[in-house]
């Protein structure tokens, strides 16, 4: 994980636009109104109200942007120098020095202001007191720049294992960066592709390693050097990583491997105190031996001189600690860029090791580390012992020359044996350890409630079931025999045939159609009952099922009863009794029941009381009983009607912006209105 985020902070706005924020806030969330009649004792709490509120939103903007941007003297000195190379360190700190500043004055001004409101009611006072409390436009714009940079800057650890790559331009640096990570850093064959440092990230032995990219350098002095040579100069001072210093043996960069030489003995001081490789890149289109002496002597000189910075000053390690620290490889091929890797790898774990033995805290932790070490229990010596059995079976191989031959097979070769893993199947059981031997195959009983199942079982139970599927298919080639000469339709006439194949027909069709309403039942759309009004017709009930040999009177009654007019007819009007009262009496003569009496005014509307039976199926007595699931039903809709609903499924909202969410101020969180 990088040290630090610079992506996390926040927006720096405009001069304009950060008064156009506080403002904003400060009408929002302070009263806006003052109105006619208020006591001066309030219009001063009203207006010192306002120029408190502004006070302290400045302060929270400003404290914010003060503790986004990183304090130069509390960062590690890589990003610290870099601040410095990037920005210039001078002009960083003065602009936040200017904002602290304003910080302060804004709120000297609005203790000055708030008393001077105390006497006075002046509304110009607040808004000379907004104006004042302004920052300087300049530092808001440099820091908004600083912070849009910032946050492009990649997130480099200075304390995590890294590789760092450096030369001169267009040796290789990048190319090698995008084999070894998954990062994608822009290569072209021109000098100064790489502008700024790119890290990429890795794995070796389990743990996270991150390798830096870092701008071309020139052999020029350092003052001469610009924005982007510094970021390189900066990070070989600050890093402690391992440093990889490439060199173009087939100068195609446009640099002679004496002026690669002569920037390698330039830059030597940022290379103490870190292990160091010279890699030679490009080898795939000039070898190493096809090298001219001069110029394998300035190879030569590189390598021991990175021998001799990795040792500490100590000099050369001799000849293989030479070939150490002088790789090869080409980043076109591929060829050597993992040994390269692994190399760096190694040697950078060995440095942090000895940095941390060497260092003051090992003394620390090893006085809290304790190493158990087995001692011996008695001084009786107690060599390997090997059976006899054992030793006689060696002795008679060794006499006869040859090797002693196992009796018994091994599982393994068994299993070769049996067709291989996945196919043979380990017997388990031959090792069991029984009273009798006999009896390691035997199975095994099931008990259930207490009771032995093989007790139970049949021991003629197979005979039994062949006999009686036996009798089941004698039985069943008998019903068929049986059935063949009831349908035998060789003794039919050709009308009697032609009926029994509509017959079977229209039952396949029956049939087939049940199954497909049956599957589709739940997504099947429902016919409206008009369409099949042309369909339903007593004529075509009678054709159909009057040919198939079916009575169909009772049917065409039950249609010509449930298809009477329900509207009003004489007949139902002429009932005794002119006043509208509804009489009925029985067959014996008793005395007619009233239904409702004439003061009802619900016989005459057209859902009032009605005298008719009820129709069959619909699960109603009487008319009693018809009538008062009317009166229900009436009485459930009328709270629908009170709201003007249309059932119970209407959920239309009818006034969509109600005035007490959508007039007046409204405060945090009281918009939404769901």
């Amino acid at each position: 994980m990088p040290a630090y985020n610079f992506k996390s902070m926040q927006v720096v706005p405009p001069a304009k636009d950060f008064i156009d924020i506080v403002l904003s806030k400060t009408q929002r969330q302070t009263p806006t109104v003052v109105h006619n009649g208020w006591a001066i004792q309030r219009i001063r709490q009203f207006y010192m109200r306002k120029v408190k509120f502004t006070a302290q939103s400045w302060n929270e903007k400003l404290t914010q942007i003060l503790d986004d941007f990183p304090k130069v003297e509390d960062i590690h000195p890589f990003y610290s120098d870099l601040l410095n190379v990037l920005y210039d360190k001078d002009h960083y700190k003065l602009a936040l020095g200017q904002l602290n500043t304003a910080r302060n004055l804004i709120d000297k001004l609005s203790q000055d202001y708030v008393r001077l409101l105390k006497y006075g009611d002046s509304l110009y006072r607040c808004k000379e007191l907004k104006r004042a409390a302004m920052g300087q436009d300049a530092s808001l714009k440099y820091l908004e720049q600083v912070r849009q940079h910032m946050s492009r800057l990649p997130g480099i650890d200075p304390n995590a294992r890294s590789l760092l790559l450096c030369g001169y331009p267009n040796v290789g640096k990048s190319s090698m960066m995008n084999i070894l990570t998954r990062a994608d850093v822009e290569v072209q064959p021109y000098a100064f592709t790489t502008k700024s440092l790119y890290v990429g990230h890795m794995d070796y032995r389990y743990m996270r390693w991150q390798v830096l990219d870092t701008p071309g350098i020139l052999d020029r002095p350092l003052e001469e050097r610009n924005t982007i040579e510094m970021q390189s100069i900066t990070a070989l001072a600050h890093l402690r990583c391992a440093v990889l210093y490439l060199v173009d043996v087939s100068e195609q960069c446009g640099y002679s491997l004496a002026q690669q030489a002569a920037l390698f003995h330039s830059i030597k001081p940022l290379f103490a105190n870190k292990p160091l490789l010279v890699v030679v890149n490009k080898t795939d289109v000039r070898p190493l031996e096809a090298l001219t002496p001069e110029e394998q002597a300035l190879v030569q000189g590189m390598a021991e001189e990175a021998q001799r910075i990795s040792n500490g000053g100590a000099g050369a390690a001799g000849a293989e600690g030479e070939a150490s620290s002088l790789l090869t490889m080409s980043t076109l091929t591929e060829e050597g860029v993992m040994a390269v890797k692994q190399t760096a790898c190694d040697r950078l774990l060995s440095f942090r090791v000895e940095l941390k033995v060497a260092g003051k805290r090992i003394a620390d932790v090893l006085n809290r580390m304790h190493v158990a070490q087995p001692k011996h229990r008695d001084p009786n010596a107690r060599p390997p012992v090997i059976p006899p059995s054992v030793a006689a079976a060696r002795a008679a191989a060794a006499a006869a020359g040859g090797k002693a031959q196992r009796t018994r097979k091994l599982e393994k070769e068994l299993q070769e044996e049996g067709g291989g893993a996945g196919v043979y199947s380990a017997d388990l059981r031959k090792h069991y350890d029984l009273k009798d031997p006999a009896w390691r195959y035997d199975i095994m009983p099931e008990i259930i409630d207490g009771h032995n199942v093989a007790d139970f079982i049949d021991p003629d139970i197979d005979a039994k079931l062949a006999e009686l599927e036996r009798e089941e298919e004698q039985m069943e080639a008998a019903h068929q025999a049986e059935m063949a000469g009831v349908m035998d339709t060789d003794e039919l006439t050709e009308e009697q045939a032609a009926d029994l194949a509509a017959i079977r027909a229209r039952k396949k069709q029956i049939v087939a159609g049940h199954r497909l309403k049956k599957a589709s039942a739940s997504n099947r759309p429902v016919m409206p009952a008009k369409h099949n009004a042309g369909k339903l017709q007593a004529a075509k009930l009678r054709a159909q099922l009057g040919g198939m040999g079916i009575d169909t009177s009772a049917a065409e009654a039950r249609l010509r009863e449930r298809s009477q007019s329900r509207g009003r007819k004489r007949s139902r009007s002429e009932a005794p009794g002119g006043d509208g009262d509804a009489e009925m009496a029985d067959a014996e003569g008793t005395t007619p029941k009233r239904i409702h009496s004439s003061k009802s005014r619900a016989m005459s509307r057209g859902r009032s009381a009605s005298l008719a039976a009820p129709s069959p199926g619909r699960g109603i007595k009487d008319a009693g009983m018809a009538n008062k699931a009317v009166k229900l039903a009436d009485k459930a809709q009328r709270k629908m009607n009170k709201m003007a609903k249309v059932g119970e499924a209407d959920r239309v909202i009818q006034s969509k912006m109600p005035k007490h969410l959508f007039s007046g101020k409204r405060g945090k969180g009281k918009t939404d209105r769901r």
